[in-house]
């Protein structure tokens, strides 16, 4: 089954972090991609733009509406994702929670609908 990571942190706290630790932070993200890579689990993934770089997109009473921004007011920011391939809930889990920004963000797990 497929399951999508989805990772949730403050862009802020990425902003204010000192230039090593943000480096060692994303350091940790290249070991984590390549565990899972060497796992056989990886199919993709990738950072994502700053927030402040998205448009929502609403089809209203058959009239399209953009605004910028994400769609909801919250604290954390979708900032990237991983599309695994995992036998089970239990595998994904196990790979979400290794996550470098599981310890101070909120790693989201969904699986994939599959069609065919």
């Amino acid at each position: 089954m497929d399951y999508m990571i989805l990772i949730y942190a403050d862009e802020q706290l990425y902003a204010d972090m000192p230039q090593a630790e943000l480096a060692a932070l994303m350091a940790d993200y290249g070991r984590y991609a390549q565990e899972m890579e060497a796992a056989g689990v990886m199919r993709g993934g990738s950072e994502l733009a700053p927030v402040h770089a998205a448009t929502t997109v609403r089809l209203r009473d058959g009239k399209v509406v953009c605004c910028d921004g994400p769609f909801a007011e919250t604290k954390e920011q979708l900032g990237g994702y991983f599309l695994i391939e995992c036998d089970n809930l239990d595998e994904a889990i196990s790979w979400a929670a290794k996550c470098p920004s599981a310890g101070h963000g909120a790693i989201e797990l969904r699986p994939l609908v599959n069609n065919g």
